[in-house]
């Protein structure tokens, strides 16, 4: 994908987004706004059933409290008396002897003329103490009928709380446990639409968010794929160009005066094809690593023989023509390894082709070690190019190469340092590394050492 189709994707993307959340807004505004006005209505029809509930009891315990005052022969007036304290709990206030059983009857008989159909709860309160001297709920069971749920008839009651309600002043109160006392506080939060608004954009970002890094991961892999692929053919090209130019003459040559050409010839096509051998075999070696297919044959072995070894390999072959010098300083006195000794010596080749590969002055090389903690330590310090900050953390990703722009002065497949660190991984190692730009790099290896045979040297 394209820098312009992806800024295209993530700009259509991005209005999107816009888009649903803006009609989300809406929507959920006029949704609140339909709440508000039927909150409002059910409010008022509440409020105007509660009025009329309450309106209905007053008359009743109005009506109560007058024939009281009628069968007790007690003139005054009781204007005002019942007072509704809240919408369910109403006081009458008599000031008058007062027996439980005449309240009740006059209680179930009013409130079944005004069709007040609730179970209520009264209580009979002493005028000096407003204490309560006694009470009784009544459960409306349908039917018409009221039903005590204590006492049943007067001779339950005790002498002296029959003496006492016959001689003091009292007053009452009526409540209706089941008639709810609503208040506004009490509704239901009007803002709670704008969570699932809140929910729904984190939700969007985070799932935008991921869609945008696996398109650019997938842009990042597309672009290593195309750099592979221009890499290895460019690699393969060349054997097998000079494979043929070679095959070509050889079969233009008189086998009987040309013999030295001949050899010669033949020489440069077993190269070639080893050199091809060589880099087909590095990439099927990866494609094992992918697989987790690693054959490991663990041997015991002196490390400090295979950097040695190495450093002549790559002083005859490399540097003799450059006046390149590789120094090696193995001060580590426990070097021998249980390691499988063909990846080792990879991984030590490798190294030291890089810091050859990427130089781009005379090369001078330092390759040291040293024991820590059981284990061996192997730096492999150079004075090339260096790598980029920016370019670091990506030197051990598979088919990775650092960026030169047009320039291919620098064969590899960008393998090699992705085989190195998935091996060392498998030895249960560590490698580290640290590069300034124009300066060098330097590789750090950590591999365990094998204790008991670095005690019998």
């Amino acid at each position: 994908m394209s820098n312009k189709n992806l800024r295209t994707v993530i700009i259509l993307g991005i209005a999107s987004i816009l888009s649903i959340l803006t009609i989300q807004f809406f929507w959920i505004q006029k949704n609140i706004q339909f709440q508000e006005t039927n909150i409002a209505i059910q409010n008022k029809q509440d409020s105007l059933s509660q009025v009329q509930f309450g309106d209905q009891v007053a008359i009743a315990l109005k009506k109560v409290a007058d024939e009281i005052q009628r069968i007790n022969q007690q003139p005054g007036d009781l204007y005002g008396n019942v007072k509704q304290l809240t919408s369910n709990y109403f006081t009458v206030e008599l000031q008058d002897t007062l027996h439980p059983f005449l309240l009740e009857l006059l209680l179930k008989h009013e409130f079944y003329d005004h069709n007040i159909t609730e179970d209520f709860q009264y209580g009979i309160y002493d005028c000096f103490s407003d204490s309560i001297v006694y009470g009784d709920y009544i459960r409306f069971e349908g039917d018409s009928a009221f039903t005590n749920t204590t006492v049943k008839n007067e001779h339950d009651l005790n002498q002296q709380l029959q003496l006492k309600l016959n001689s003091d002043l009292h007053y009452f109160s009526v409540v209706f446990p089941k008639i709810e006392n609503v208040s506004l506080e009490e509704l239901p939060n009007d803002v709670t639409p704008w969570y699932y608004l809140f929910a729904i954009i984190l939700f969007v970002l985070v799932f935008f968010g991921f869609s945008i890094s696996v398109i650019f991961k997938q842009k990042k892999l597309s672009e290593i794929k195309n750099d592979f692929i221009n890499n290895m053919t460019h690699e393969l090209k060349t054997p097998i160009a000079t494979i043929g130019i070679s095959s070509e003459t050889l079969m233009n040559l008189n086998p009987e005066n040309a013999q030295d050409k001949l050899t010669r010839y033949a020489s440069i096509i077993y190269k070639e094809n080893k050199r091809l051998e060589s880099q087909v075999e590095r990439v099927l070696n990866v494609a094992n690593l992918d697989k987790n297919e690693i054959n490991l044959n663990p041997t015991v072995f002196d490390i400090h023989e295979i950097i040695e070894e190495a450093k002549e390999n790559f002083e005859f072959n490399q540097l003799e023509e450059n006046d390149g010098e590789i120094k090696i300083d193995l001060s580590a006195e426990e070097s021998v390894l249980n390691a499988d000794i063909v990846h080792i010596t990879n991984i030590i080749n490798n190294l030291m082709d890089n810091a050859i590969k990427y130089c781009d002055k005379t090369p001078n090389i330092l390759i040291s070690t040293q024991n820590n903690k059981g284990k061996i330590i192997i730096t492999f310090k150079d004075n090339g190019k260096g790598i980029s900050r920016e370019n670091l953390k990506y030197i051990f990703d598979k088919f990775y190469r650092v960026p030169t722009g047009n320039l291919h002065d620098v064969k590899g497949f960008g393998l090699g340092l992705f085989y190195v660190k998935t091996i060392i991984e498998e030895l249960n190692g560590t490698i580290q590394v640290k590069s300034i730009l124009g300066k060098g790099s330097e590789f750090i290896v950590t591999l365990p050492i094998n204790k008991r045979n670095n005690r019998k040297q």
